[in-house]
Protein backbone atom coordinates (compact mmCIF):
# COMPACT_ATOMS: atom_id res chain seq x y z
CA UNK A 1 0.00 0.00 0.00
CA UNK A 2 1.39 3.48 -0.91
CA UNK A 3 0.36 6.19 0.63
CA UNK A 4 0.43 8.68 -2.50
CA UNK A 5 -2.17 5.97 -3.78
CA UNK A 6 -4.68 5.90 -1.25
CA UNK A 7 -7.89 7.59 -1.99
CA UNK A 8 -8.42 11.57 -0.99
CA UNK A 9 -10.71 11.92 2.02
CA UNK A 10 -11.19 15.69 2.30
CA UNK A 11 -14.16 16.60 4.95
CA UNK A 12 -14.60 19.79 6.55
CA UNK A 13 -16.66 19.84 9.87
CA UNK A 14 -19.71 22.34 10.01
CA UNK A 15 -19.02 25.51 11.86
CA UNK A 16 -20.50 25.98 15.22
CA UNK A 17 -22.09 29.25 15.67
CA UNK A 18 -21.43 30.66 19.31
CA UNK A 19 -18.67 29.21 20.25
CA UNK A 20 -16.21 31.82 20.44
CA UNK A 21 -13.57 33.40 18.27
CA UNK A 22 -11.56 30.03 17.68
CA UNK A 23 -14.70 28.62 16.49
CA UNK A 24 -13.58 29.85 12.64
CA UNK A 25 -17.49 31.68 12.80
CA UNK A 26 -16.75 34.83 14.19
CA UNK A 27 -17.43 35.75 18.19
CA UNK A 28 -19.65 38.35 19.31
CA UNK A 29 -23.12 38.33 16.31
CA UNK A 30 -21.95 34.99 14.57
CA UNK A 31 -23.78 35.44 11.46
CA UNK A 32 -27.19 36.49 13.18
CA UNK A 33 -26.89 40.35 12.33
CA UNK A 34 -26.96 43.20 15.14
CA UNK A 35 -29.98 43.18 17.04
CA UNK A 36 -33.37 41.57 17.40
CA UNK A 37 -35.58 38.88 18.35
CA UNK A 38 -33.68 36.72 15.31
CA UNK A 39 -30.35 37.14 16.72
CA UNK A 40 -31.40 36.46 20.39
CA UNK A 41 -33.12 32.79 19.62
CA UNK A 42 -35.37 30.99 16.30
CA UNK A 43 -38.55 31.96 15.19
CA UNK A 44 -40.56 29.37 16.43
CA UNK A 45 -42.78 27.77 13.75
CA UNK A 46 -46.35 28.59 15.14
CA UNK A 47 -45.44 32.26 15.50
CA UNK A 48 -47.64 34.65 13.60
CA UNK A 49 -46.51 37.91 13.98
CA UNK A 50 -49.27 39.33 16.56
CA UNK A 51 -51.13 39.09 19.90
CA UNK A 52 -54.23 40.93 18.87
CA UNK A 53 -55.02 37.52 16.51
CA UNK A 54 -55.77 34.29 17.89
CA UNK A 55 -52.99 32.29 16.77
CA UNK A 56 -54.15 29.63 14.26
CA UNK A 57 -53.51 26.70 17.08
CA UNK A 58 -55.88 28.25 19.52
CA UNK A 59 -58.63 27.88 16.64
CA UNK A 60 -57.67 24.24 16.07
CA UNK A 61 -59.62 21.58 18.21
CA UNK A 62 -57.64 20.22 21.05
CA UNK A 63 -55.25 17.10 20.11
CA UNK A 64 -53.17 15.42 22.73
CA UNK A 65 -50.31 13.40 21.98
CA UNK A 66 -46.53 14.02 19.71
CA UNK A 67 -48.68 13.70 16.50
CA UNK A 68 -50.79 16.45 16.63
CA UNK A 69 -49.15 18.34 14.29
CA UNK A 70 -49.26 15.68 11.71
CA UNK A 71 -52.15 15.56 8.70
CA UNK A 72 -54.52 13.10 9.96
CA UNK A 73 -55.32 11.22 6.68
CA UNK A 74 -52.09 8.99 5.35
CA UNK A 75 -51.54 8.17 1.92
CA UNK A 76 -52.78 5.04 0.15
CA UNK A 77 -50.26 2.46 -0.38
CA UNK A 78 -48.66 2.35 -3.56
CA UNK A 79 -48.40 -1.52 -5.89
CA UNK A 80 -46.89 -0.95 -8.76
CA UNK A 81 -48.00 -3.25 -12.19
CA UNK A 82 -44.76 -5.46 -12.29
CA UNK A 83 -46.09 -6.75 -8.90
CA UNK A 84 -49.60 -7.98 -10.47
CA UNK A 85 -47.77 -10.40 -12.85
CA UNK A 86 -47.84 -12.87 -9.55
CA UNK A 87 -51.23 -13.32 -10.63
CA UNK A 88 -53.06 -15.61 -13.55
CA UNK A 89 -54.95 -15.01 -16.29
CA UNK A 90 -58.68 -13.50 -15.75
CA UNK A 91 -58.20 -13.13 -11.59
CA UNK A 92 -59.15 -10.67 -10.05
CA UNK A 93 -57.07 -7.80 -8.17
CA UNK A 94 -58.80 -6.61 -4.74
CA UNK A 95 -58.00 -5.99 -1.45
CA UNK A 96 -58.01 -9.42 -0.33
CA UNK A 97 -55.90 -10.85 -3.03
CA UNK A 98 -53.57 -8.84 -2.46
CA UNK A 99 -53.59 -9.92 0.73
CA UNK A 100 -53.40 -13.30 -0.33
CA UNK A 101 -50.51 -13.32 -2.49
CA UNK A 102 -48.22 -11.36 0.24
CA UNK A 103 -48.10 -8.30 -1.74
CA UNK A 104 -49.36 -5.77 1.22
CA UNK A 105 -50.47 -6.47 5.08
CA UNK A 106 -53.70 -6.50 6.04
CA UNK A 107 -54.27 -3.98 8.45
CA UNK A 108 -52.74 -1.13 6.83
CA UNK A 109 -54.08 -1.77 3.71
CA UNK A 110 -57.89 -1.35 5.27
CA UNK A 111 -56.53 1.68 7.14
CA UNK A 112 -54.68 3.44 4.41
CA UNK A 113 -56.86 1.62 0.94
CA UNK A 114 -54.10 0.73 -1.72
CA UNK A 115 -53.66 2.26 -5.30
CA UNK A 116 -52.10 0.51 -8.33
CA UNK A 117 -49.47 3.07 -9.65
CA UNK A 118 -47.92 2.22 -13.92
CA UNK A 119 -44.31 1.27 -12.75
CA UNK A 120 -43.11 -1.81 -14.79
CA UNK A 121 -44.79 -4.44 -17.34
CA UNK A 122 -48.07 -6.46 -17.21
CA UNK A 123 -48.35 -9.53 -18.96
CA UNK A 124 -51.44 -10.79 -17.86
CA UNK A 125 -55.09 -10.10 -18.51
CA UNK A 126 -56.97 -8.74 -15.08
CA UNK A 127 -59.91 -7.50 -13.64
CA UNK A 128 -58.34 -4.61 -10.99
CA UNK A 129 -60.91 -3.37 -8.52
CA UNK A 130 -59.04 -1.10 -7.13
CA UNK A 131 -58.09 2.98 -7.81
CA UNK A 132 -55.78 2.81 -10.64
CA UNK A 133 -53.93 5.82 -11.75
CA UNK A 134 -53.94 6.64 -15.29
CA UNK A 135 -50.57 5.14 -16.71
CA UNK A 136 -51.55 1.54 -14.82
CA UNK A 137 -55.09 1.59 -16.18
CA UNK A 138 -53.68 2.18 -19.52
CA UNK A 139 -51.10 -0.76 -19.20
CA UNK A 140 -53.79 -2.94 -17.75
CA UNK A 141 -56.09 -3.09 -20.49
CA UNK A 142 -53.29 -3.13 -23.02
CA UNK A 143 -52.55 -6.50 -21.34
CA UNK A 144 -56.61 -7.40 -22.47
CA UNK A 145 -57.90 -6.62 -18.77
CA UNK A 146 -60.02 -3.75 -17.06
CA UNK A 147 -59.81 -1.60 -14.76
CA UNK A 148 -63.42 -1.29 -12.64
CA UNK A 149 -63.49 1.55 -10.09
CA UNK A 150 -64.23 1.43 -6.16
CA UNK A 151 -66.71 3.94 -7.11
CA UNK A 152 -68.16 2.39 -9.98
CA UNK A 153 -68.30 -0.83 -8.14
CA UNK A 154 -70.10 0.80 -5.35
CA UNK A 155 -72.75 2.08 -8.39
CA UNK A 156 -73.10 -1.47 -9.54
CA UNK A 157 -73.94 -2.35 -6.57
CA UNK A 158 -76.92 -0.08 -5.61
CA UNK A 159 -78.04 -0.52 -9.23
CA UNK A 160 -78.54 -4.64 -8.23
CA UNK A 161 -79.83 -4.17 -4.97
CA UNK A 162 -82.45 -1.41 -6.98
CA UNK A 163 -83.39 -4.52 -9.37
CA UNK A 164 -83.91 -7.06 -6.47
CA UNK A 165 -86.17 -4.79 -4.60
CA UNK A 166 -87.99 -4.05 -8.05
CA UNK A 167 -88.82 -8.07 -8.64
CA UNK A 168 -89.58 -8.55 -4.62
CA UNK A 169 -92.19 -5.89 -5.15
CA UNK A 170 -93.62 -8.16 -8.28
Amino acid sequence: MKLNKLPKTTKRKKKRLGRGYGSGKGGHTVGRGAKGFKARSRVSLVFEGTKTKKSFLKRLPLQRGKGKFKPSKSKPLVVNVKYLNLYKKGEKVNLMTLVEKGIIVDEEAKKQGVKILGDGDLRVALTVELPASKGATEKIIKAGGKVIEVKEKIALKKKEKQLKTKKKRK
